[in-house]
């Protein structure tokens, strides 16, 4: 499954221009923050810890105007932490991207 977003490649398009270098490293950059986000809602255990976590995956997804990523964020914001299907899905788009 390819990760396709028109929003999101021309945001990237509009940061990099014609530079593909750049665009790889804000496209992995933006694969990194992710991760590193699902982790931290792989690892929470509490209520807050997941909500926090939840919010960053937002606000990340929306400064890359990612509409599919923040939608699972919304949702996952609204699950109980640990949400097994939620975490899934955030899992499956980040294994999109690379």
């Amino acid at each position: 499954m390819a990760y396709h977003s028109t929003g999101f490649d021309a945001a990237l398009a509009t940061a990099a221009g014609d530079d593909p270098s750049l665009r790889n490293e804000l496209r992995a950059a933006f694969a990194d923050s992710v991760a590193r986000q699902l982790d931290l809602l792989r690892r929470a255990r509490c209520d807050g810890n997941w909500e926090v976590a939840a919010s960053r995956l937002h606000a990340i997804a929306a400064s890359f105007h990612a509409p599919e990523l923040m939608d699972l964020a919304e949702e996952a914001r609204t699950a109980a932490p640990g949400e097994p299907t939620v975490l899934q899905r955030i899992d499956t788009f980040v294994e999109a991207l690379a």
